[in-house]
């Protein structure tokens, strides 16, 4: 008789291959072979894996019953999970699933299953945490997301996810100055790169709490740029601008985010609006989120926003450019003109 154990380690499996499959489809670039061999390879790997530690006959027996999409792997694995539920790796594994199919109330409830599992693993803290803010309209971590990023931090000091999430907490609750010191604990442990553009948050945080921004450090040698780095043309809009008037001294940022995520920027830099028209390239060293990279993603949402008050967060009376959806890497510049369409009466 088949146990349950090798079924679950065979579903998972399948929901792997899925899974893997799914991720690698936006890299075949137009060739489907190479695509289709570092599915293959993958493939081989998790069978010979299985059948160094599992039981080949309870994965042969489920071969023929493959499931036809990732919807259907997911489902079976769903399944499985309710039939066998203490399997923290497994209920992981369908968090993720349902991550990538866009399901984040589901993926949240998967998470919270697998935390109360294994309630002591750091990495699966900050997954659960960070799902439960994706699952919310507003994006906020609740109390019981906090909980965890803390408890997270008390298992394990150096966890930078936890320490970065909880800094973004703070900053929704309106705690600026908390947030700021929060952010500045990561400046000693992370490269030169990321400590630059962290810094950008920090001193946002700052002049929101009413503080003078960071006493200025040594200058960090300029990194080269790095992959899916994104040439950004702003101007402002010649007719907006005989219309209006704006203080030079104002505050231009210059912002890629995650289509429909989170607000946060995963690549931001600020210039002077008297500074326009420019042209920057926003790359990794620009990121003020140490687990977010520019080259890490396809796709981005990049925008331009004028602040009276310096503040990276949009406030009132702000005025940003029409958002632009990328694909990465971008073929070419990405043009953004503040004031296009905007009735300056409004």
């Amino acid at each position: 008789m088949v146990s349950a154990t090798a079924v679950f380690a065979a579903l998972a499996a399948a929901v792997t291959l899925a899974v893997l499959a799914w991720v690698l489809w936006p890299l075949r670039g137009g060739r489907r072979w190479p695509w289709a061999g570092a599915v293959l390879v993958l493939a081989v790997g998790v069978l010979a894996l299985y059948r160094l530690v599992g039981t080949p006959a309870a994965l042969q027996e489920t071969a023929g019953a493959a499931p036809q999409s990732l919807e259907q792997a997911v489902a079976r694995l769903q399944a499985e999970l309710e039939r066998n539920p203490a399997q923290p790796e497994g209920w992981a594994l369908l968090a993720r699933s349902q991550a990538a199919l866009g399901d984040p109330a589901a993926a949240r409830d998967a998470y919270a299953r697998a935390v109360q599992l294994a309630p002591d693993e750091p990495a699966l803290l900050v997954d659960a945490a960070e799902a439960r803010a994706l699952a919310d309209p507003q994006r906020r971590f609740d109390a019981q997301a906090i909980a965890w990023l803390q408890r997270a931090q008390e298992l394990d000091p150096a966890a930078s996810r936890a320490t970065w999430f909880l800094g973004v907490a703070q900053r929704q609750a309106g705690e600026h100055a908390e947030a700021a010191r929060t952010w500045e604990s990561l400046l000693g442990s992370v490269d030169a790169a990321t400590a630059r553009s962290l810094r950008v948050q920090i001193d946002a945080a700052r002049a929101d709490a009413g503080l003078p921004p960071l006493p200025a450090g040594e200058a960090a040698p300029a990194a080269p740029a790095s992959a899916n780095a994104l040439t950004v043309k702003v101007s402002l809009d010649p007719d907006f601008a005989e219309r209006v008037r704006l203080r030079g001294d104002a505050t231009v940022f210059v912002i890629a985010r995650l289509p429909d995520g989170p607000p946060m920027p995963v690549a931001v830099e600020r210039h002077a609006l008297r500074d326009l028209p420019l042209q920057v390239v926003l790359d990794d060293a620009d990121s003020p989120m140490p687990t977010q990279k520019l080259s890490a993603l396809q796709e981005v949402e990049v925008l331009a926003r004028v602040s009276a008050d310096g503040s990276a967060n949009r406030g009132e009376g702000d005025l940003e450019s029409p958002a632009v959806r990328v694909a990465l890497p971008a073929a070419g510049p990405v043009e953004l003109v503040i004031g296009a369409g905007t009735d300056p009466a409004r």
